[in-house]
């Protein structure tokens, strides 16, 4: 039976990882109101703009992940249309402990053989978010522990290897180089690599502030594709703040 997203899913997901950021940031905003009233009116103003700036910013990043996860239709996976995926193919999804998209992909691409990563290791990745991502959504069944060092993959067997929201994960850039390396020995000469990610530029800082630091620039991205020895095919961008870049041997034509 296909299992569909629940309206709100995303940004629901959101708060519920992340409830301890949401409360500090409640607490901050009661505490400078209940105090507004021991300073003299100007410093007042001021107390109440910085309340204001910190509510307008909390608010209009839940509005952005509401449309980016929920109303944007990213989840149907009618992006994938565009890319030349034959129906009867290998496929492997990756990601960083939390999966959302391996049902998905399997409804999509139902006569392909997929296979499941997971590269999340609690030494490294200690971010208390995806170990409660981890408890609310069990591991796709039959989902296979891995490192990035080594993937448990043939060379050229790949047709696609997806990556949606987990490369960035991998705080280390040398480790992110390795890692593509890895996918780039694993991919057919025709495969491809499909990486989705928000971008560390303009548009995703006035959506998440000081939240964007969490991912990573173009250039960086750009940095370790070339050192992967990796090239972009193409980039979809389904809204401003989310780009998808499919990545194929250096010199091969798709």
């Amino acid at each position: 039976m296909e299992k569909m997203r629940k309206p709100f899913q995303g940004v629901v997901n959101i708060v519920c990882f992340n409830w301890h950021f949401y409360v500090l940031s409640l607490c901050f905003i009661l505490v400078l109101m209940t105090s507004a009233n021991y300073f003299r009116e100007q410093i007042q103003i001021y107390i109440y703009i910085v309340c204001g700036l910190v509510t307008s910013t909390l608010l209009i990043s839940l509005f952005v992940s509401y449309y980016v996860y929920d109303l944007s239709g990213f989840y149907k996976l009618s992006w994938l249309n565009d890319l030349r995926l034959e129906e009867e193919s290998r496929m492997v999804n990756v990601n960083a402990g939390f999966d959302e998209t391996s049902n998905l992909l399997r409804q999509k691409f139902p006569s392909s053989t997929l296979t499941v990563f997971d590269f999340y290791d609690p030494a490294k990745h200690t971010e208390i978010s995806i170990k409660r991502a981890r408890k609310a959504y069990p591991p796709f069944l039959g989902s296979r522990q891995i490192s990035t060092q080594s993937l448990p993959l043939k060379d050229k067997s790949v047709d696609a290897i997806f990556l949606i929201f987990a490369a960035h994960e991998i705080r280390n850039e040398n480790e992110r180089i390795v890692f593509f390396k890895e996918l780039n020995r694993a991919i057919k000469p025709t495969g491809q690599i499909i990486m989705t990610e928000h971008i560390r530029d303009v548009a995703n800082f006035l959506a998440y502030n000081i939240g964007t630091f969490h991912f990573y620039p173009r250039s960086g991205w750009q940095r370790v594709f070339r050192s992967a020895e990796l090239r972009i095919v193409k980039e979809i961008k389904l809204t401003p703040l989310v780009s998808t870049f499919v990545l194929a041997h250096n010199g091969d034509s798709l």
